[in-house]
């Protein structure tokens, strides 16, 4: 199966008992368990091991991006009414905004929608999914946003977000405002994690991706090459690129925290093996036959079924490897998704460049 090409949707489907979706966060951030998994190779461990996976002069990249509230409950104006949900994507100027729509019947452009604390938007144009809004507001949007929208919760948490949310459904290093989903495979680092792991000679290294509400769009046709990837915002630092080079020049490994941070990187990957600085925008879509520049290693939560980011752990760990992974996860009662437990993967031999 790993040799067949080329890979359809239906290749990445699975089965997942509904009480192996985590509702809630483990009641310390530290206490998930993690599955090591190197080619055909399976190791059950407690997240804490991390540290003695890694050596001194490896380089772990996070995402520091931070989730802003950003799911609002708005309404279609009478005579019509009737509920919308809005899910920002990006903000574009000081009251306008891209942002994801859910309604029986889209408002078509022109369209005024009725929004909590007495304000307004205005429809200015639909793309499939997403609407451009003007909002009439007396705030600035990021402070309406704090005030009067939610955390924005996958939709697979069937629950309503409450005030612990605010904290677990964040990295303790996030920094940059921007982000509509956290990056969670960042979610199972606490500080004392992190003192741990500088101590032990590890770098902690960071770039910037802005995840958007594109991140819950389902892919829809089998023919992979038929499907577009939502474009991202992120940004690599000066620092990060010295990080990373020196890593590669002394032959270290180079560790994604989650598959945010590896887009990140592979987007900025040069032709001569290096990496690049400065801000972009990212639609890298990875599938298995992709072959990896920069990133030796990948930590990343169990990711949902027909999902690009499953795509991308198949195309890194290999395809029968992470299947097999994912089997074994599922009989051995592992938790998945946002809060769920967590996977280093070595990355299959036979996807990269080499250092």
């Amino acid at each position: 199966m790993a040799s067949r090409q080329p890979y359809r949707l239906s290749d990445f489907d699975f089965t997942l008992p509904a009480e192996q979706i985590a509702q809630r966060p483990a009641r310390e951030r530290t206490a998930s368990r993690l599955l090591h998994v190197a080619g055909d190779r399976i190791e059950d461990l407690a997240f804490t091991a991390l540290p003695d996976l890694l050596a001194a002069g490896d380089v772990l990249v996070f995402n520091d991006t931070r989730v802003v509230r950003s799911r609002l409950h708005a309404r279609k104006p009478v005579p019509h009414g009737g509920k919308v949900e809005l899910l920002l994507e990006r903000i574009v100027a000081a009251d306008e905004a891209w942002m994801q729509l859910k309604a029986s019947h889209p408002p078509k452009p022109g369209a005024l929608l009725e929004l909590p604390g007495g304000a307004s938007a205005t429809v200015l144009e639909r793309a499939g999914r997403f609407v451009r809004l003007r909002f009439a507001i007396d705030a600035t949007l990021e402070d309406y946003l704090d005030r009067y929208a939610e955390v924005p919760l996958p939709p697979y948490i069937v629950r309503a977000p409450d005030s612990a949310d605010d904290e677990r459904y964040q990295t303790v290093y996030a920094r940059h405002p921007g982000a509509v989903a956290a990056p969670t495979a960042g979610l199972h680092f606490d500080r004392p994690m992190l003192t741990r792991l500088s101590a032990a000679g590890v770098v902690l290294a960071y770039v910037t991706l802005h995840v958007g509400a594109g991140t819950f769009q389902p892919v829809e046709a089998d023919d992979l090459s038929q499907h577009r990837m939502h474009s991202e915002r992120f940004g690599i630092s000066d620092a990060t690129v010295a990080a990373v080079e020196t890593a590669r020049a002394t032959k270290r490994s180079v560790i994604a925290v989650g598959t945010t941070s590896l887009r990140a990187l592979e987007s900025s990957a040069t032709g001569e093996g290096g990496l690049r600085a400065g801000e972009a925008e990212t639609s890298l879509f990875i599938t298995p036959g992709y072959r990896f520049r920069i990133v030796d290693r990948l930590l990343t939560n169990f990711h949902l079924p027909r999902s690009t980011l499953l795509m991308l752990v198949c195309a890194f760990g290999g395809y029968d490897a992470v299947r097999a992974a994912y089997a074994h996860a599922i009989d051995e009662r592992y938790r998945f998704y946002s809060y769920g437990d967590a996977m280093l993967l070595e990355r299959d031999p036979s996807a990269g460049t080499g250092k």
